[in-house]
Parts: C-alpha cells; structure tokens; sequence
C-alpha cells in the first residue's frame, strides 16, 4: 500500500445531489496540497443513487475509496468506519453536503504541521438554520460541557482534522452509542480550533431531523455524565423527605383535630399523580442508562460492509466483518 498523508473520511446518505459538487470542491482542494491523499466515502445504507455514483466515482479515480454499509447504522458510526479504514497520517472528517468548506484544509493542515493533534472547525455563524435550531444547538453545547467533567467544545461538529495517533487511540474504545466529537476530547491530544462560517445546505435535506437530534444530544449526555443519575437520587430522597413529613401533618390533624372534616380529594390526586410522574421520569432514566448497558453486552459488531472499492488490500480492524470484495481496475 501506497503511503497516505491525508485520508478524508465522508460519511453519506441520500445524497445524490451534492454528490459531483462535492468531490469536485474536494479534488480542487486536495490535488493543490501536493500531498499524497485519499478519499473515503462510506455509503450509510442509502435509499437513492448514492451508492451507484459514488461507486462510478471510484471506477475513475483510485485516489477515491467506499465503504458500502449493509444497511443505514448512522452517521456516528460511519464517521468510526472512515477512521478504521483510513491509511493517513491525519485525517479529515468532513460532511458531504457542503455545510463545512473543504478549502478549510489546508489551513487545518498547517496547524497539525505545528503540532495539533486535533483542530476542530468551530462555528462561529450558522447560515440557513432556524432560530429553533440553532437555540437548541447552542443550549445543548453548553448543558452538555456543565454536566461533563471533560472540556468538550461548545459549537463545534464533527468537522476536524485528527493525527494517526488520535485515531489508534479512538479504535480502543469499543462502545456502541457513540458521540464521536466527545470521545475526541475525552482521549485528550494537542488540541485547537479553527474558526469558519457554516454555509447552508449545498442541495438536499438535512439527514438531522429533530428526532436524531434528539437521539445525538441523548447520546452525548448518557456516554460521558452520571450526574441524571444522581438527580434522580437526589429528587428521589426530597421526594421521600417531602412525604413523611406530609405524613406527620397528615396524622397530626387526624389526633388533634378528629372532627375536623378530611375532604381535598382532588388535591390528593394532583399530589398523587405528581409523585407517580417523578417516580416514572426516575426510573426512565434509569432505563436509557441500563439499556446501554444492553446493547454494550450484546457484543455485536458497529457495522456490516457489504461491499468495498479500491482498499482491497485493507481489513477494518474493530471486527470481522461481511464483505464482498472488488478486484483491482
């Protein structure tokens, strides 16, 4: 195998239109560097002609590679298949509609020659989202830094550049509800940012719909904080406290005040179900954490490639893994 400088690692799904803007935008980029490069697209179980022209893509272009998943697994863990395969000495992570420049390269590059091992494009303007969106982004970055004991950088995504070394370290962590941008942080490095105005989508919709937001943001909270769990703890024992001293009133006026009428049903009610609601938000989180536990003791594989093109002499080194393999051109 040829030695890689750079591996850029893209991660699509349903992204047939910015497919030929997007490689073009990356060729032009690449071929200016005067480095030997790669480019890895991983097809996250597409529904449309993505897999099919990213495919004619690597038919041209050696330089190109794909990963074929066997069915959609996600965008985190497509970003970990990327770096599983990837031969560079640092690589790009970098999203195919656009959103983030590819001509941020270079100078994430040159960077990494003074000796980063991880520079993290941070947004400092987010064009074509709504109000919503971004209010909920710029919330959840900083919910997540307070509720974490590790410094994970407010307003960045997975754009970056990481050395070879953050990416042998990251392959040791095997869990399965990845939130890539935190695990980058918690492994430590040399670590900086380099500023950039997110542009809109090239063409397409967003593949983050509030739901996988919302899943994302889950995921960020439950893998690197304890502190919901200890919440609970905590609002369960002033729960508890709460009660038995509404207990004592309770017997109090029944020893003191005998004849008085005990009427209020409905506000036993409003009480009950109160104490019943917190109980079930308690134990739910609960649930999210020992689900994880779960799926961690399954032991299954991140993802099944089906198919690979032009990094036949490579094996991904997380699992064993189905394929169908290509000949050379």
């Amino acid at each position: 195998m040829d030695k890689v400088t750079l591996s850029v690692i893209v991660p699509m799904y349903n992204e047939e239109e910015v497919i030929p803007e997007t490689y073009k935008r990356l060729k032009n980029v690449l071929d200016g560097l005067n480095e030997s490069y790669e480019i890895i697209f991983i097809n996250d179980g597409s529904r449309d002609r993505t897999g099919e022209m990213l495919l004619k893509i690597c038919e041209s272009d050696y330089n190109t590679k794909l990963i074929d998943f066997a069915r959609n697994f996600g965008h985190q863990i497509a970003i970990t298949a990327g770096m599983d395969y990837a031969a560079g000495d640092c690589m790009v992570i970098i999203d195919g509609d656009l959103q983030d420049p590819p001509e941020l390269i270079p100078d994430m590059m040159e960077l990494w020659r003074q000796g980063y091992d991880v520079v993290y494009g941070k947004r400092k303007a987010r064009k074509g989202e709504t109000f919503f969106k971004k209010f909920t982004a710029k919330a959840f970055y900083r919910i997540l830094r307070s509720l974490t004991d590790i410094n994970i950088p407010v307003d960045t995504g997975d754009f970056r550049l990481i050395d070879r070394r953050v990416c042998e370290a990251l392959k040791q962590l095997p869990e399965r509800s990845r939130y890539v941008r935190g695990l980058m942080s918690w492994v430590g490095f040399k670590q900086t940012a380099i500023e950039f105005e997110r542009s809109e989508r090239f063409a397409g919709e967003t593949k983050y719909p509030l739901k996988k937001m919302l899943k994302l943001a889950m995921d960020g909270i439950m893998s690197f904080s304890y502190k919901p769990l200890k919440l609970s703890s905590w609002v369960g024992s002033l729960l508890s406290l709460f009660s038995f001293l509404y207990l004592i009133e309770v017997l109090l006026q029944k020893l003191l005040f005998p004849h008085t009428a005990q009427s209020g049903w409905a506000s036993l009610i409003a009480v009950s179900l109160f104490f019943n609601g917190i109980t079930l938000l308690m134990l739910g989180i609960i649930g999210e954490y020992v689900g994880r536990i779960y799926e961690e003791a399954k032991g299954r594989p991140l993802y099944i490639v089906s198919e690979l093109k032009n990094m036949e002499e490579r094996k991904g080194p997380r699992f064993n893994i189905t394929q169908r393999q290509n000949k050379k051109d």
